[in-house]
């Protein structure tokens, strides 16, 4: 199954390159060049992945991260920075981001965050659907 991802940077030459390089490796991506882009893409849309990078005009990628969080609770967010510290990583993964990756982004690690977080999306997915489940069961006293 093809990871659907969005990815999320101000930079359109890091989008483009990074595009073709995650599309040769099979995944389905989607781009948007702000946070507030971003945004109202995931109204819309489910993604497996969230790729934002930290440092944008308008809005950061931890601001970023609290508005999407709050819209999609179950998305897996990586956060992408040239300027990583301590204090934000910290911070990132307080807010629910799954890592915090220094740019320039080594794509095999990347990719396998990505698989990784995609596979944590559906055990994810699969817990609420079967709570559902259950709670339907329950409520007919079958």
């Amino acid at each position: 199954m093809k990871e659907k991802v969005l990815l999320v940077d101000d930079e359109k030459d890091f989008l483009e390159i990074m595009v073709e390089r995650m599309s040769a490796r099979g995944m389905e991506v989607t781009t948007a060049t702000s946070a507030l882009g971003a945004i109202k893409l995931i109204e819309n849309q489910p993604y497996d992945v969230i790729i934002l990078d930290l440092m944008m005009p308008e809005m950061d990628g931890l601001e970023a991260l609290k508005v999407i969080k709050e819209k999609r609770p179950d998305s897996e967010i990586i956060l992408l920075t040239g300027h990583a510290t301590v204090e934000k990583g910290i911070e990132a993964m307080k807010l629910g981001a799954m890592d915090l990756i220094e740019k320039p982004a080594d794509l095999k690690a990347l990719t396998e965050k990505i698989k990784k977080a995609q596979a944590h999306k559906m055990i994810i997915v699969e817990k609420k659907a079967e709570e559902k489940v259950r709670s339907i069961i329950a409520s007919k006293g079958w």
